[in-house]
Order: C-alpha cells, then sequence, then structure tokens
C-alpha cells in the first residue's frame, strides 16, 4: 500500500475533525472557516508531482465533506446563541483562530511525514537490491546444508534468542539486552553441516575480510616482557666522608656532576688532631723509649703508623711525612675511585666532625636495571642471560645487558621476584632513576640445556655476568673464580628445541580459560575447535591440545564467524560447551538395502571400520584413541570420500567422520565428545555401503546416560563395551540392532544388497 493512500488521508481528516469538535461544542463557532481556508490553499498550489496531485485531490475530497458536515453550524448557533461584545464571544474568537493555526500545521505534518516515509523506504530498497548483488544475503545466509544433528534429533530444539552486538550469552525469552539495551533477534537453526561450523560463502568472505593461515609444527621462544628502574651499581659507589675533626679549607671537587679519577684530590681539612698524631708518629721515629717505660721502638712505630691511617692519611701520604719528618696540620682527602660526584655535602669553611659525609661518587661506567617477573617467568630465566630493554628517555634505542642475580624470595607485597641485570654504560646514556621496559627471551617449553652462542663453552663470572672468558681464570673486578657456563645450563653445543603445534595469535580467541579457534575444514566451512592454548609470544601462540599441524584457521574475522555460530545456535566462544542436539534414544536409522563395494573400495571400508573399532575398545578402557588407529580411520575416511564406487550420501557421511575424528587427538574427554559425531556418521554410512568384513559382523549399540543424548557406537559383536563412560560404567547400555548383512532387520527381514565395485562379475564377488 503506498505511503499516500487516499484512505489513509481521509481518515487523517475525519480524526482531524473529531479532534476539533469539542472546540467547535465549547466556543459555538464551526470548523468550516478552518478548512475552507486550507482548502483554498491547496487549490492555488499547483502540485509538480502525480503523487502531490493525488494529496491535492484527496485534500478537496476531505474539505467537501467538512462542508457538509458544517450545514448543521446554524443550528447549532440557533440552539445556543452569543451575544457579540461578550466574554463567551471574545473566547470564541480565540479558539476559531487557534484551530485554523492547527489546521495548517496538520497540512504539514502530512508532507513532511509521507517524504520521510518515501525516503526511507527508497533507502531500504537500494540497501536490499546491494546485498542481493553482492551475494551477501542468499537463501541460507550464512549457512550452508542441514545440521546432521538436529536431523538427528528430529527438530523440536527450544527458541533462542541473541543479543546483535553479542554482549550476553544466548536467551531463552525475547526482551532487550540488559548490557546494551538492542532487542534480541531470534536464531537460526542449523549453523552448518554437523551443528559445529558454519559456512560462509566466497562473496560474503571477501566482503568482510576473512583471512586464514595454516598451523605449523616447529620450535617456539616466547617473550618475558617486564618493566623496571635504571640503579646505580652498588659495587661502584662511594661516599666520601671526614676521618677527622677539622675545618674544610677548600673542595677542589667543588660542584655536583664533576669526573674524578682515582687518587685525585678532593678536599683540604685543617686539623690539630692530625697534627698531634703526626707528631707522635716522628717522635716514634726518633726515640726508642718514652719516660721511664722501655717500649719497644717497632710496636711504637707500628702503633703511629696505624693512627695516621685511621686519620684518614693514605700510605704514600705516610711515607712523605717519614721522609721530611715535618709534621703538616692540614690532609688532603683523595677520591677511592673513577667517577662522578653525585652529591656535594658541605662546603668551604664548614667543619666537620668524624664520620661526616661530605662527597658521594658513583661509577656510571656500569649501572643496574632492576626488574620485577613474576614467579612463573622468574623460574625460567638464568644467571648470565643476555636482556634487551628500551628505556622511557630514549625510544627505539636498544640496550642490553646480563642476569646478574635472581632474587630467591617473593616479594609480600607486590608478589613479584627481583632480578638485577648489569648494563654497561660507557656512553653515559643510562641514567639512574630512568624507567625501562625490557623483554626476555625463554623457550616456549621449560628445558634443561639452553644454547647461547656467546657462552658456550665460556667461563663467566659469578659476580659480574659481563666478564666471560675462553679460559678458567680469576675475575678482574672481584677477584672470584671463574666458573664454566655448563653449571648454569648453558650448551656447548646446539640443543634441538622441543618441537610444537603453533598458530598466529591472531586466530586464537581467549576468554577467561577458554580458548577456541575456527578451523576451516572445507572452502568456505569454519568448524569451532576447543583448544588448549600454551605460551605466545608477539605472532604465535602454541596449542598444547586441539589441533594438528597443517590445519587452516581463520585469523581475521573470527569474532564475525563467532556471532554467526551463536546466530545458529551452536557452540560459540561465549559457550564452547554447547553440543550438537540430539533426540532421546538410540539413533533412528533408515531401512534401505546397503551397496557392498568390492575392491579398493570394499577395503578401505573395512580398514576404516577396524580402526574405529580399535579406538572404541581403547576409549572402553579409559585411553586416549591408539595414534596410529587414529591416523588410519583418518587416511581411510579421506580415500573413501575420493573414490567413485563409493555413493555420494556416503561420501558425505565419511566426511563428516573425517572431520570429527579429526578433534580426537586430544584428552579423553575431548576425544568420547567427538567420538560420538564420529559414530553417527559412520552409522548412517553403513546404511547405505559396506565392505566385505563389515557386512558379516556389525552392531549398533546405545547408551541413555551420554549427557546431551546420541550415545551411539558400533562393535563387530561380543560383550557390550561402552566408550562413553569406560571402566566407570563399562556394561551401561543396549544393542539397538544387528546390522550384518545376513541378519534380519527390523521388520523381520533379510538384508539384501547389490555388489559394486571393481573386480565383480555378474554382481557376485569373486
Amino acid at each position: 500500500m503506498s505511503n499516500h493512500d487516499p484512505q489513509n488521508i481521509k481518515a487523517t481528516d475525519e480524526d482531524a475533525e473529531k479532534r476539533s469538535e469539542p472546540a467547535a461544542q465549547v466556543t459555538g463557532e464551526s470548523s468550516v472557516p478552518e478548512n475552507k481556508e486550507a482548502s483554498s490553499m491547496n487549490r492555488n498550489h499547483q502540485p509538480s508531482t502525480n503523487e502531490e496531485q493525488d494529496v491535492s485531490a484527496e485534500t478537496k475530497s476531505s474539505d467537501a465533506k467538512v462542508d457538509a458536515t458544517d450545514s448543521a453550524g446554524p443550528a447549532s448557533q440557533s440552539e445556543s446563541p452569543v451575544e457579540a461584545g461578550t466574554p463567551e464571544a471574545t473566547a470564541s474568537s480565540a479558539a476559531l483562530a487557534e484551530t485554523k493555526v492547527a489546521g495548517f500545521g496538520w497540512l504539514l505534518r502530512v508532507g513532511v511525514n509521507a517524504a520521510a516515509v518515501t525516503a526511507v523506504a527508497a533507502l531500504i530498497l537500494v540497501m536490499i537490491g546491494f546485498a542481493q548483488r553482492s551475494q551477501w544475503v542468499t537463501a541460507n545466509g550464512f549457512s550452508g546444508g542441514e545440521s546432521e544433528a538436529v536431523a538427528d534429533a528430529g527438530g523440536g530444539e527450544e527458541k533462542r534468542y541473541i543479543c546483535p552486538m553479542m554482549c550476553t550469552p544466548p536467551s531463552t525469552e525475547p526482551g532487550r539486552c540488559p548490557v546494551c539495551a538492542m532487542e534480541l533477534v531470534e536464531a537460526t537453526g542449523g549453523g552448518g553441516g554437523d551443528g559445529i561450523s558454519v559456512t560462509i560463502e566466497s562473496s560474503a568472505r571477501r566482503l568482510v575480510g576473512i583471512q586464514t593461515a595454516t598451523s605449523k609444527m616447529g620450535e617456539m621462544n616466547r617473550t618475558i616482557r617486564t618493566i623496571g628502574s635504571i640503579d646505580f651499581d652498588e659495587s661502584r659507589l662511594s661516599t666520601i666522608s671526614a676521618y677527622i675533626d677539622g675545618r674544610l679549607e677548600e673542595l677542589y671537587a667543588d660542584y655536583v656532576g664533576v669526573e674524578v679519577k682515582e687518587g685525585d684530590d678532593l678536599a683540604l681539612i685543617y686539623s690539630p688532631k692530625l697534627y698531634s698524631a703526626q707528631t707522635e708518629y716522628i717522635t716514634s721515629l726518633e726515640s726508642e723509649s718514652v719516660g721511664r717505660f722501655s717500649i719497644n721502638s717497632p710496636d711504637m712505630l707500628a702503633m703511629a703508623r696505624e693512627n695516621l691511617s685511621e686519620l684518614g692519611m693514605t700510605t704514600g701520604q705516610i711515607e712523605d711525612l717519614r721522609e721530611s719528618r715535618k709534621p703538616q696540620s692540614r690532609i688532603r682527602i683523595k677520591s677511592p675511585q673513577t667517577g662522578t660526584v653525585l652529591e656535594k655535602a658541605a662546603v668551604e669553611g664548614d667543619y666537620v666532625k668524624t664520620g661526616q659525609k661530605i662527597y658521594r661518587i658513583a661509577d656510571l661506567t656500569s649501572v643496574w636495571m632492576m626488574l620485577d617477573l613474576f614467579p612463573d617467568d622468574a623460574s625460567l630465566v638464568r644467571f648470565g642471560q643476555q636482556v634487551e630493554a628500551e628505556i622511557q628517555s630514549m625510544p627505539g634505542e636498544v640496550f642490553t645487558g646480563r642476569v646478574a642475580f635472581i632474587d630467591p624470595t617473593v616479594d609480600p607485597v607486590t608478589r613479584t621476584v627481583r632480578v638485577r641485570v648489569e648494563v654497561m654504560n660507557y656512553d653515559g646514556k643510562l641514567r639512574p632513576g630512568d624507567y625501562a621496559t625490557a623483554r626476555i627471551s625463554v623457550p616456549a617449553v621449560p628445558v634443561d640445556m639452553v644454547y647461547d652462542p656467546a657462552l658456550a663453552d665460556k667461563y663467566i663470572s659469578p659476580m659480574h655476568p659481563q666478564v666471560i672468558r675462553d679460559e678458567p681464570g680469576d675475575c678482574p673486578l672481584c677477584g672470584m673464580d671463574l666458573i664454566p657456563t655448563s653449571q648454569l645450563g648453558y650448551s656447548p653445543k646446539p640443543v634441538e628445541a622441543q618441537r610444537v603445534v603453533t598458530v598466529p595469535r591472531d586466530s586464537v580467541l581467549l576468554t577467561g580459560e577458554r580458548g577456541v579457534v575456527y578451523v576451516e575444514t572445507e572452502p568456505g566451512r569454519f568448524e569451532i575447535r576447543r583448544v588448549t592454548v600454551g605460551a605466545m609470544n608477539d605472532d604465535d601462540a602454541i596449542i598444547v591440545e586441539g589441533m594438528a599441524a597443517g590445519e587452516t584457521v581463520a585469523t581475521n574475522g573470527n569474532f564475525l564467524i563467532d556471532s554467526q555460530m551463536q546466530l545458529a545456535g551452536n557452540p560459540s566462544l561465549m559457550d564452547p560447551s554447547k553440543a550438537p542436539s540430539y533426540s532421546p534414544g538410540p539413533l533412528e536409522l533408515p531401512d534401505r538395502d546397503p551397496v557392498m563395494l568390492a575392491g579398493q573400495s570394499g577395503e578401505q571400508f573395512d580398514r576404516a571400520y577396524d580402526a574405529y573399532f580399535e579406538i572404541q575398545c581403547a576409549m572402553a578402557a579409559d585411553m586416549t584413541p591408539p595414534p596410529v588407529a587414529l591416523n588410519t580411520l583418518l587416511d581411510s575416511l579421506n580415500k573413501l570420500e575420493m573414490l567413485a564406487e563409493v555413493p555420494d550420501a556416503a561420501q558425505t557421511r565419511f566426511a563428516s567422520a573425517r572431520r570429527g575424528a579429526s578433534r580426537m587427538d586430544g584428552s579423553l574427554e575431548t576425544a568420547r565428545e567427538a567420538y560420538r559425531s564420529v559414530s553417527h556418521a559412520m552409522l548412517h554410512a553403513a546404511t547405505i555401503a559396506r565392505g566385505p568384513k563389515t557386512a558379516k559382523s556389525l552392531v549398533h549399540m546405545y547408551c541413555p546416560m551420554v549427557p546431551g543424548g546420541g550415545g551411539d557406537w558400533m562393535q563387530p559383536g561380543g560383550e557390550l563395551q561402552n566408550p562413553y563412560w569406560g571402566s566407570e560404567m563399562l556394561t551401561c547400555g543396549e544393542t539397538v540392532r544387528d546390522l550384518a548383512m545376513n541378519a534380519a532387520n527390523g521388520d523381520g527381514q533379510e538384508v539384501s544388497f547389490k555388489v559394486v565395485g571393481f573386480g565383480t562379475d555378474n554382481g557376485e564377488m569373486q
């Protein structure tokens, strides 16, 4: 119906007339003038479009109706006359004017609303046309094919409502999202072929920019990132204090920042006490006895010499005094090391006491970088390991150092471990107090020995890791013996690191402890895969469990894929544990005559089912699927998909079984969950085709205690052994049907079949 439907305009005019009736009753005036004025305006206006002409015509029609209605006006006025000049007459005139203005506003609103509706409708049509041309909107949307799980269940699943922004988990009731307040939309059924996947068409894939990458098997290191600060090397930090009471007559290092060398004069102190001590030393040199007490001259001399040393005189100054035999009342304080004056605590003329600080000097050619690591990261770091760092004040410039100390305790407040890195600073760019961002490369999987070319078959100082030598010896800085680097876990030769499965980091969706990836098993088909994620670096992530090397994963657009999984009612990032829906009771298989496969196809058929039976026995014994059996199953299923003599319907089931079997390489729990879909697919395939061996022995079993239903499996015969529960409930279940070719079907009739494949003659097997 058009937005300018005459009926709608008539109805609107009538509603306006009804709304004006109460005013007319109060004022005693008719609404005829108002409508006549509006009608006159419409008559004078010439429409430029057909649409406007229709509106004008209908307006004229409505005016005519209003004129007809207004014929009752005189009667109404005669029944309740109003005299001119009275308050009632004044009120009536005001109401009439107001009604005229309202009538004009109504016409304006009608025109604006009609134009707005037309514009919106046109925009919607354009958008739909673009979506259809781009194939974004198709008959099946993003998904293609039927859901096997739903087909097996027979439908009847409860409706689910999804937030378009995926703010909250799906709800069973309609309404609005409690987070973003958007209207919940009903989830679409059937997401992809087996309830754990969606199929995205190539055009839509290009439109949203979905990209993929291949998982790899190889070595991987991870990078520990942490923050820290630059600090002084405490082994190269000195405080110069007064040894005696006295007056500072002169300061040679008279400002902070002056560079001094070892032995340079720092200050000159006048001290009467020092003069007396020098006099005693000279006296001991010249006299053998004092008073009536005979004192051994060498002992006296040693005591006097020691007293001078305690007062701050150096060995050279004492030797000069010994030669000159002239006591001095002033002494020069010399620098004990090369470095930079960081602090000057006195000025010339100050009287200082013994022990009072005068200078603070530091050698900045070596600094410490103090890092804070989490305990689990600190356990992977080794003494002598190289560390790269960037300083906040010099972004982009990388400094290197080696680990000199790892705190054996955890800070009780920060719950971190302190790690000290010694960094050479010959150019003086590193300033104590500056912040640093450090990177430490460690093996993603902990190992006993690592290989570092700079430390391979070397000797290192246990106190100063920058001291590395080819031969054993002493540390030139601390004098300690150098130790072999092999004692610290460094291998003299390259070692082969543990190979792990890695995927691009962007392909992993994480929420708490959950981790999922979307694997492209077939072109356009993306299957959710729960994985156990290990260590990660900037580019890659280790998949501990749930994937094999060589699989294709989505790296860009995986959040869109996840949203489609939610809308389809399939497992997703928010609810990865959701399993496909299965109907209560055992799987209902169709009654039809299977095709007997011969030759290579029959051989691969029996080979696949034999591997399946081996896996079933292993899980019944609470063991994970044997790798050989699992690989055999995958190989046979893949070949069955390619053989031309295998019916198409069976190939479809084998493809579904192969996808399920690819998820069984993990924990026992994961294998049992995937085993369910494999069993369903292979049970359906057994009703379509058979191999020579499976034609003779094949039994359908069912356990009603499997969570979520669908607890079907197959055995070649023998006692029931439940693969879903193992030793916990090994004999739980029932025999549903003997599927052997010489057995009777559910109607008591023997199952017949025809032979196809290579190596046959007249329908009989050779």
